[in-house]
Parts: structure tokens; sequence; C-alpha cells
């Protein structure tokens, strides 16, 4: 599998592990076998997810059934080997609680990429996000070899805002009706960083901070 996706900087790679109050944290490749496992997180955390995720066509049980995840995994998978994508799973303590998703990977003089996460509300305020996320950009602006990585997230979100500033993401402006959510056509913000901007990586930077610690 490594030998096919060779020209692919980065992929498959696990993450981790990274300690915060919730747990240790880890990041891996999405799997087939993760099918359960998301349906079940997914379909419970509707209250939590659904207002800051993009308009569904299907009702929120039929596009989180069980029955939906191989499909979702091949065309993540499809991505993966075309080298746009890297489609994470973060787990805490070695269960599967959200997803993070580095994608439209840009490779030449640009070196960029989007990175997005979820996780569920009873991971939520332990740093699980937070170091998920510090994972995943550094393992953008190192084996991955991408010089910038861009999120987006909307103004009433916070809670994702401040995971996003933990890590050192910058404002850069704001989208006006970018994105169909919940229902409607919602403003976001657009943040970003580059790899000059990081100084050693974003998990020392977390450990230095008191967020997150190395495992014994």
């Amino acid at each position: 599998m490594a030998r096919s996706w060779s020209a692919h900087p980065g992929w498959p790679a696990k993450l981790g592990p990274l300690v915060v109050s919730a747990g240790s944290v880890t990041v891996r490749p999405v799997r087939l076998r993760d099918a359960s496992a998301w349906s079940r997180t997914r379909l419970d955390n509707r209250a939590h997810l659904e207002p800051w995720e993009p308009t569904g066509e299907a009702p929120w049980e039929i596009r989180h059934a069980m029955s939906s995840w191989p499909p979702l995994y091949s065309s993540l998978r499809s991505e993966a080997r075309r080298g746009t994508m890297m489609p994470f799973a973060i787990e805490l303590d070695g269960a599967f609680c959200g997803q993070l998703t580095v994608g439209n990977i840009v490779r030449g003089a640009l070196r960029s990429a989007w990175i997005g996460y979820w996780v569920a509300r009873d991971a939520g305020g332990g740093g699980v996000a937070t170091a998920a996320l510090a994972m995943g950009l550094d393992h953008c602006f190192g084996p991955a070899k991408l010089h910038r990585i861009e999120a987006t997230v909307r103004p009433e979100n916070q809670a994702s805002q401040a995971v996003l500033r933990n890590v050192g993401f910058r404002q850069e402006g704001l989208l006006k009706r970018y994105l169909d959510v919940d229902g409607a056509w919602r403003d976001h913000l657009l943040v970003a960083m580059t790899v000059g901007e990081v100084p050693g990586t974003v998990c020392d930077v977390l450990v230095r901070s008191g967020r997150a610690s190395w495992p014994r």
C-alpha cells in the first residue's frame, strides 16, 4: 500500500499519541471497519454536529447509516490515492471519536491544502480536537511537505475558533455567504498558517503552553 501511494508524501501515516486532559489522542488513516463506530458516533451526535456542517441532500439518518460508510470510505481512499486528500480518524484512548481531513492538496509552487475536523460531544472541551489538529498540522508541514494550510469556521462557532487559535491559525478575512450549512448560505471566517510561522512544531507549542504532554 505504501508503494502504491509513494507519490503522495506523508501518506499513509499514524500520528501521535499526544496526551491531553481527556486522554491519549492519536490520528490514523480511516478504515473500512470504522463503519459501525463512525455511524454510531455521527447519529448520536447529530444535534452537536449538524448546525456546523454542509447541508446534505439526504436525511441525516440515511447519510450516516452504516451502509453509507463503505462508499464514503471508497471515495476518501480514491482521493488519498490521487494525492489530493489525507482522510484521518481521531481516536481517544484507542476509541474512534471523530475525523480529521486534509483536502484539496495542491503541489507545485502553491503546496497548500485545507484542514477540517469534527469530534464527538463527549470528547469536546478536553483538548482532543486541539491535539488532533496540532498533529495534523505538523504532519502537513513535515512529512507531507506542504507550505500553507487554510481552514474556515462560522463566526458563531466560538468553540472551533478557540481550537484554531490554540494551534496558531490567524484570521485572513470573511467569506460572505460562503457555504450552505444547516439549510442556509452562511458566512465563514478564513484562517490560515504557513510553515514559517511555526516555532518548532505545533505540538511543541501545545506542550510548552501546558495544553498537552508527551506520553511517558
